[in-house]
């Protein structure tokens, strides 16, 4: 297609922009003309998503990109929904912050109808497939599908392309204390430790074995070792049976008459027996006669 022909589908599309402003859903009249466009939007005509599921950018990353867009300009469009005035932001808050940063009045932007709840789900999948995202914010991600979007974990295996194991692995870091859990996103310890310390029950606990895995920089499989002693059932300890008052004297007489050290040993039941020590061969064979 040539660049007049583009020009062309620019204007149209724009035209189809100020005719049509209040296409927000698919049985709005030109929505079909709408729905699956990439134009370029004014900056100033988008808002950010007040379902946007990630909160930490990282500062580097973004002035790299910033550094990207100043250079080459948008390359991925952005994609957002058409609402009353404007558009909301679905996906690509970065790209949108960075173009805000260099400076750009309009950027590309893929075009949908979506409401609420479909907007919400689309930020949540398409932010849990990125691959900076910390364990943490993946789970949360996990929770929100889960509770929000009201889908099974069977159902959001297979929106989001995981099996059930490993969104249950994730989910289970929100159980760990809101300590730890920032532990995770700091990254000052991995999902990996964090899913051994799950095994604790005790918080305070917890926390202990979260300390000692920072200041000792313990690996994951030396912390699953420490967490397995530590719930290794203590060796109970058996009750020695008292011996009777008639049995001790019996014990003493027995020592006297063989010349010998003699050991009655009794369990509570009654059970027992007698130990006759000797010194040496010449000692048993003394021993034995006494009993001829």
């Amino acid at each position: 297609m040539s660049k007049k022909a583009n020009n062309r589908l620019g204007r149209g599309l724009s035209a189809l922009l100020k005719d049509e402003p209040n296409v927000v859903s698919a049985s709005d009249k030109g929505a079909e003309k709408l729905v699956g466009s990439i134009v370029e939007i004014d900056l100033k005509k988008i808002k950010t998503n007040p379902y946007q599921p990630r909160t930490n950018f990282d500062k580097d990353a973004l002035e790299d990109l910033v550094k990207s867009i100043a250079v080459l300009g948008v390359i991925q469009p952005i994609t957002v929904r058409k609402v009353e005035g404007g558009y909301e932001l679905i996906s690509g808050e970065r790209r949108f912050r960075a173009s805000q940063v260099v400076g750009l009045d309009t950027i590309p932007a893929y075009i949908r109808l979506a409401n609420d709840q479909e907007m919400l789900e689309m930020a949540l999948v398409e932010n849990i497939q990125r691959q900076d995202l910390d364990a943490i914010e993946i789970a949360l991600s996990y929770q929100r599908l889960l509770e929000e979007i009201n889908l099974t974990q069977e159902q959001l295996s297979h929106r989001v392309g995981k099996d059930r194991s490993s969104i249950t692995n994730y989910l289970r870091l929100l159980k760990l204390d809101p300590i730890i859990q920032t532990g995770i996103r700091d990254g000052m310890i991995s999902m990996g430790h964090g899913r051994a310390i799950i095994a604790i029950d005790d918080v305070e606990k917890q926390l202990e074995i979260y300390e000692k895995v920072i200041a000792d920089n313990l690996s994951v499989r030396e912390t699953e070792n420490l967490i397995r002693s530590l719930k290794k059932p203590a060796t109970k300890k058996v009750k020695k049976a008292e011996l009777p008052n008639e049995y001790k004297k019996a014990q003493k007489h027995f020592s006297e008459h063989l010349q010998s050290k003699v050991e009655i040993k009794r369990s509570n039941n009654g059970k027992g027996k007698i130990i006759i020590d000797f010194s040496s061969d010449k000692d048993f064979e003394r021993l034995r006669k006494l009993f001829e």
